[in-house]
């Protein structure tokens, strides 16, 4: 019998944040030549993640009742047939391509079950001083998929036109979908304990919610990924309206992102969090994401722009650790898979609003949208400083 492996789920994720990182930086764009502008380009952005916040708590649930494995293994091949739908969206114009993108998109998110799932999985199978690390494995595993992938869109993109980066990214999906069926070993141990109930999506919400610290720290984690998904949805149009980069050039810059995110969060997040202790690490980043996304419309060329870009990556890349390793240390053992699928709903209900506030405010002034979600984040900050860190 095959044993769990934090490398096997490791891969798993890695290879479908390729995936997600070929497309994240081209769809801005990809709907804006379908004729999309402003709230219309964040809404087509957003309805991946409506999708998941609807459907991420239920896969939770059932990955509680029937194993992380066969849940794992849906999402990876419902992503393969979504990037294949991307990919035909090419072949028209205008809002035919429009609105096979946005077919794309909602059923990406339908099947979108990796993250929440694997931070259960992990949870499975580290004990609780070591969780925050494992959960950074996750989170490097994001950084190194923003660097493959955008690469690798950027270069499909110059090579094979407009469908190319789909077609690679369906048949990333779909070797990760079979590469699973031989190699990942499911973690939840025949005989564990089950949930006592089956409850709905609201009543898991508000049960979630109401343990002690877990509302907090859920609340934090929807400020934090607001912030980053409003800058991951304006930052293309950004740097093509004012330093005139291409898809190849944004391709880049996002895998430039990823590679210092991956490098903070495979390196160093087990240090950090042994040193400073999760909650400093928590208040600490949202800080350092606030300071970054405000300087980041005045900067005025290539250096300042990659040392500011390197500043945001860094700080978004800390956070996500240790919020979601204190939220699985303050669950039981029966409900990792429904809890952090409640956490990776609020992520993706500020994946549903990011996008489209950002986008709006982007119409106004390309300030805007940095300005606003530096307030927010520099507001969780505060929160979490207040909140988490004990009396002296």
């Amino acid at each position: 019998m095959r044993r769990p492996s934090l490398l096997i789920i490791f891969l798993t994720v890695f290879i479908d944040l390729i995936g997600f990182g070929i497309v994240m930086p081209l769809l801005p764009r990809y709907a804006e030549r379908y004729g999309a502008h402003g709230l219309q380009i964040g809404a087509i952005i957003g309805a991946f993640s409506l999708m998941q916040l609807i459907f991420a708590p239920w896969w939770g649930q059932l990955s509680d009742r029937i194993g992380r494995r066969p849940v794992l293994l849906i999402s990876n091949l419902g992503a393969a047939g979504a990037y294949a739908l991307f990919a035909v969206s090419a072949r028209y114009t205008g809002s035919a391509g429009l609105l096979i993108l946005l077919a794309s998109r909602v059923f990406a998110g339908i099947c979108g079950a990796n993250l929440s799932v694997a931070s259960a999985y992990i949870a499975d199978v580290t004990t609780p001083e070591n969780r925050s690390k494992g959960m950074g494995m996750i989170g490097m595993a994001f950084g190194l998929g923003f660097i493959l992938g955008p690469v690798l869109g950027g270069i499909a993109f110059k090579h094979f036109g407009l469908a190319g980066p789909g077609w690679i990214a369906a048949l990333l999906c779909s070797l990760n979908f079979i590469s699973g069926l031989f190699i990942l070993a499911e973690s939840r141990q025949p005989g564990s304990a089950q949930p006592e109930r089956r409850m709905n999506r609201l009543a898991q919400i508000a049960h979630t919610i109401k343990v002690p610290q877990v509302g907090l720290l859920v609340g934090l984690y929807f400020l934090a990924t607001f912030s980053f998904t409003c800058f991951e949805s304006t930052i293309p149009l950004m740097l093509e309206k004012r330093f005139h980069f291409d898809e190849e050039k944004i391709g880049y810059l996002f895998a430039y992102c990823g590679l210092v995110g991956a490098l903070i969060q495979g390196g160093l997040i087990g240090r950090l969090v042994k040193h400073f202790g999760e909650s400093t690490l928590i208040w600490g980043s949202l800080m350092v994401v606030a300071a970054s996304l405000a300087a980041l419309p005045y900067v005025g060329g290539l250096v300042t722009l990659l040392l500011v870009l390197a500043l945001f990556s860094a700080g978004s890349g800390i956070n996500r650790a240790p919020t979601m390793g204190l939220i699985s240390r303050f669950t039981a053992a029966d409900e990792q898979g429904a809890t952090l699928g409640v956490a990776q709903s609020a992520a993706t209900l500020a994946r549903v609003l990011g996008p489209v506030f950002a986008t709006g405010l982007l119409n106004f002034s390309l300030a805007a949208p940095y300005l606003a979600c530096a307030g927010i984040a520099l507001t969780a900050g505060l929160l979490a400083r207040q909140r988490l860190l004990p009396s002296k």
